[in-house]
């Protein structure tokens, strides 16, 4: 690598734009300033023994984790320059005196009852007092039903997890769907699990938390600690019949389609009918169980626990879930387990920012309309519609050169890919928020109509035709998804953001790594995952592989798996089968987008920029994506229940995978990184 004290300074010879994107047509080195994938360096760790130390350690040396967060990377520079915006939109709405039922007003009405804390504070669980009768008033299953199904409507948690979705084998139809719930620890194996992270978890909730929630309720001491052991004895029974992470990976394993009255023999105890009536749900004689045996366990649990035991566990659930939008005390107490507790944070976000993101998941397409205006340019739009289809293409030329693939495969392959639909920076078509009501009064409630507009929303859909135009995601979000019923990516305008620069100076080596491979390839190569490969070109769970080709995917799949099992992070060693889908497109997506950075012009002129080759940029780019740290809280967490292994992770397991990447920091054996060719995996 050519050292920096060597670069001649050339930006008097080009724009700084021009030298950026590499149209300058000379090979002069050079120098150009605000360079995150220069800066953020640790060049005192070498490249073939930690990547992601070597890529991002100058940075994260110089930015620790904020008491207020639980990870700090680049993930949160974006999301605080997000807030900053979004206030400037709100502090507007408020000085706007809108008229009543517009989408300003709305803004504006929600940031206020959510900063007035002075009435807040004397409300106390006042907001909730008709919903807590409700709940004290069941006296039999019939009447415990009846309350799951109401709180349904209003955001609160219940045993039963419905939601109206795409059928799987039949994406063009609205079913009813079922799935686990009725936890309140984020996983089942908390329950279970006897390393340290998992009991420290666990007797935390059932020794201080759930007693806290029922003391704040107004239950006396002996009452509390008895309905914490009630409650938490229910929702143990509920985990001991609920899937583990890895199992809910496999879409026929969790596709199991029942008349009505084949649920009603799974959970005879639950009038479905009139249950689904009571949630919004109209019509429905077809649903769609993920796992049946949870609702078998919960036919049993209506019965053998007591209504008294019931009502201790929606009262939990019901105050835990409002907790937030409270006075202190349970605000604080929701933060100190699961801010603190799980996750390590140490301190509360300003109320402002906490506001705002509850706003942004209740009213974030209100608010996208006016962020997209002001903060995403069409011409920023553009090159990344092209870069998706870069993508394609070179995803395209992979699929043909693939030496395991059969020709018949190969040829649905590529129509799947043709048919991969993406919806890049907004939604042509914005939701409707006319019928929200949003005022001045209580936080809690306001929040409470927010969840039944959703509610209504979804339960809306159940029957009607797929509106394949939705989105399930903001513009001003950090993140993007693959949809397999849809067959589409979602690629959000604020996840191409990389903080303090604008996108038009960003070079195409370090935007074919930030932007193209870990987030537009990735996605795409989600449709071609151990789960999305399951579903055909539109959308149906439907085998179109040759059996001797799935075979051979799922050889090399085991090959990642294995590679993943293999780490150990804080005792804990990841989940290599349920990370196994987020594993493979990332490899998918890094080496897709080197490929499709290949054919761009900084790439065949070679040139270097602040001593980085394009390649090296290229990789750099990637590894900015992932740039953060997390508390050991965290990452814990995320290992035992999140389908996604640590960001470090993510950028030094697929590296060492990538002949190129050997080659760009010219890695050598004996280096920690270095992985035998013949044991390097290659799927796509």
């Amino acid at each position: 690598m050519t050292s920096q004290k060597s670069i001649v300074k050339a930006i008097a010879l080009c724009s700084l734009g021009t030298i950026l994107f590499n149209s300058c047509k000379n090979n002069t080195p050079v120098t150009v300033a605000n360079d995150p994938v220069y800066t953020n360096r640790d060049t005192t760790v070498k490249p073939g023994d930690d990547f992601f130390k070597y890529a991002n350690g100058g940075w994260l040396k110089k930015n620790p984790i904020p008491a207020a967060y639980s990870s700090w990377g680049i993930g949160n520079i974006v999301e605080e320059e997000l807030r900053d915006q979004l206030k400037k939109i709100n502090e507007d709405a408020l000085k706007a005196n809108a008229p009543k039922g517009s989408n300003t007003q709305k803004i504006g009405d929600f940031y206020f009852s959510g900063m007035d804390t002075v009435n807040i504070e004397k409300q106390g669980l006042a907001p909730l007092k008709p919903e807590i009768d409700r709940i004290a008033s069941i006296k039999d299953i019939k009447g415990l039903v009846e309350e799951f199904a109401h709180l349904q409507t209003i955001g609160g948690s219940t045993p039963i997890g419905a939601q109206v979705g795409q059928d799987s084998k039949n994406s063009a139809k609205m079913l009813m769907n079922l799935w686990q719930a009725g936890i309140g620890l984020p996983n089942r194996d908390y329950y279970f699990n006897n390393d340290p992270h998992s009991i420290t978890i666990r007797n935390d909730y059932q020794q201080k938390h759930l007693p806290t929630l029922f003391k704040l309720a107004g239950l006396n001491d002996a009452d509390a600690d008895m309905a914490s052991k009630r409650v938490y004895a229910l929702e143990k029974f509920l985990a001991d019949s609920s899937r583990k992470l890895e199992d809910l990976r496999d879409p026929y394993h969790n596709y199991n389609k029942m008349p009505l009255a084949g649920l009603n023999q799974l959970a005879p105890d639950i009038d479905w009918k009139a249950t689904f009536e009571q949630m919004d749900y109209k019509g429905v004689d077809t649903v769609i169980v993920g796992q049946p045996e949870y609702y078998r366990a919960l036919n049993k649990a209506i019965k053998t626990y007591s209504i008294a035991d019931w009502k201790s566990y929606l009262l939990k659930n019901l105050v835990s879930d409002y907790s937030s939008y409270l006075s202190k005390p349970f605000d604080q107490e929701s933060f100190r387990f699961y801010g603190t507790v799980l996750y390590g944070s140490k301190a509360q976000l300003p109320r402002w920012k906490r506001v705002l993101d509850v706003e942004n998941s209740l009213m974030g397409e209100v608010l996208g309309q006016i962020f997209v205006k002001e903060y995403f340019p069409e011409k920023t739009k553009d090159r990344y519609v092209k870069l998706v289809e870069a993508m394609r293409t070179s995803f395209k030329e992979h699929i043909e050169k693939l030496d395991w693939m059969s020709q018949q495969t190969k040829e649905k392959a590529y129509y799947k890919l043709s048919r991969v639909t993406p919806k890049v920076g907004y939604p042509d078509k914005w939701k409707d928020f006319s019928s929200l009501t949003i005022d001045r009064g209580p936080y809690a409630l306001n929040v409470m109509r927010a969840n039944n507009f959703w509610h209504r929303f979804e339960a809306n859909k159940l029957g009607k035709p797929v509106d394949r135009t939705e989105w399930d995601i903001t513009p001003q979000t950090y993140n993007a998804y693959y949809n397999p019923s849809n067959n589409e990516i979602v690629l959000p305008a604020a996840q191409f953001s990389i903080p303090g620069i604008k996108d038009e100076d960003v070079d195409d080596a370090v935007v074919y790594g930030y932007a193209a491979a870990s987030t537009i390839g990735h996605e795409m190569t989600h449709g071609f995952d151990d789960s999305g490969r399951q579903f055909d070109a539109d959308g149906n769970l439907k085998e179109w592989w040759l059996p001797a080709d799935s075979v051979k995917f799922k050889q090399r799949a085991q090959m990642l798996i294995d590679q993943f099992n293999g780490y150990t992070v804080y005792g804990l060693h990841v989940n290599g089968k349920a990370t196994q889908g987020e594993n493979i497109a990332d490899l998918g997506g890094i080496v897709i987008g080197l490929d499709a950075f290949k054919k761009t012009d900084q790439y065949k002129e070679g040139k270097i920029i602040n001593g980085l080759t394009p390649m090296q940029r290229f990789f750099l780019g990637y590894a900015l994506g992932w740039l953060g740290q997390d508390r050991q809280e965290a990452v814990s967490s995320q290992i035992l229940t999140n389908e996604h292994a640590p960001g470090f992770l993510r950028v030094n397991g697929p590296f060492t995978d990538v002949p190129e990447f050997y080659e760009a920091f010219h890695i050598k054996k004996g280096d920690k990184m270095w992985v035998d060719p013949d044991k390097r995996v290659k799927i796509w």
